[in-house]
């Protein structure tokens, strides 16, 4: 059996919180020789590297795991606290979650809302496609994202799926798309992308042509700009089916014929040996997800 304990664990975690052995050894109040003992009494025990020897230090593949061990017992700790002594005051208790940008700006911010009161919350905007690097690293307690496969030391359960829909001002598609929704247009007309890592609009697109369309392209990465940008006849993109429904019945935008959606599934990651914070957490986010498809 691998036998590490607490003290190690928080000792790897300090060191990738404060980027350094000195720096985890001024926030645990011991020395730099007591930081270096701690790391490689955790190699011994898990036969392996925990950390890559750079500048700040990162964590192999078991290192993310170890981390993820203390932030786990961070919480458990204070759920202890909070059942043997309920009448004390300990601090509400902080959890780091990723949700991608669109999640945050549609639906997700009112089940956290429920939970405000009790629970301090850091939220990191992160792609559903990559938020799980954060929550394999330790970074975070619990992840939306695109991926049903929990990474290990996780549970998953499905939310629902976001429904995208190809949008564009009237006047947009005027300019544009005066002859029809062609790929011969669609290689010319702008066209709205978030990010680097957002691939939404290419999915759409290859339904369109078997070689890759390459319009030209602004990145807007911010979910109300970039609905703001597409107002604004700067381009074209995908928008969440729950967003635009209002700009629709109004006229501000129009469908993209033909208007076949893009659908993304989404899923809730968390870690396995939760907390009961995270879990009214995760509970507040499943019942806000109900608004999905």
């Amino acid at each position: 059996m691998i036998d590490i304990s607490p003290e190690q664990a928080r000792t790897l975690a300090a060191i990738i919180t404060h980027g350094s052995f000195d720096a985890a050894a001024a926030h645990l109040s011991v020395t730099p020789s007591a930081i270096s003992q701690r790391i490689r009494a955790v190699e011994a025990a898990v036969g392996r590297p925990v950390l890559t020897r750079a500048r700040p230090p990162g964590l192999t593949e078991s290192g993310q795991a170890v981390v993820r061990f203390a932030r786990q017992l961070e919480l458990l700790s204070a759920d202890l606290a909070e059942e043997l002594e309920p009448a004390e005051p300990h601090g509400r208790t902080r959890l780091t979650l990723v949700i991608n940008s669109d999640s945050l700006h549609t639906w997700a911010l009112a089940g956290l809302a429920a939970v405000g009161d009790t629970i301090q919350l850091e939220i990191l905007r992160e792609d559903q496609e990559h938020s799980l690097d954060l929550l394999r690293a330790g970074a975070a307690a619990a992840a939306i994202t695109a991926t049903a496969a929990p990474v290990p030391g996780c549970s998953s359960r499905r939310l629902g799926v976001m429904r995208y829909l190809p949008v564009c001002a009237p006047e947009f598609s005027r300019r544009w798309f005066e002859s029809g929704v062609t790929a011969a247009a669609l290689a010319q007309a702008p066209v709205l992308v978030y990010d680097r890592k957002d691939d939404l609009q290419d999915r759409w697109l290859r339904r369109f042509s078997p070689s890759a369309l390459q319009p030209p392209r602004h990145y807007v990465p911010a979910a109300q700009e970039f609905g703001d940008a597409i107002r604004w006849s700067m381009g074209w993109g995908l928008m969440p089916e729950i967003e635009i429904g209002e700009d629709l019945r109004a006229g501000a935008l129009e469908l993209l014929g033909p208007a076949t959606p893009v659908d993304v599934a989404l899923y809730w990651q968390q870690w396995r040996r939760g907390s009961a914070a995270l879990g009214e957490v995760a509970d507040a986010v499943q019942a806000a997800a109900r608004v999905l498809r």
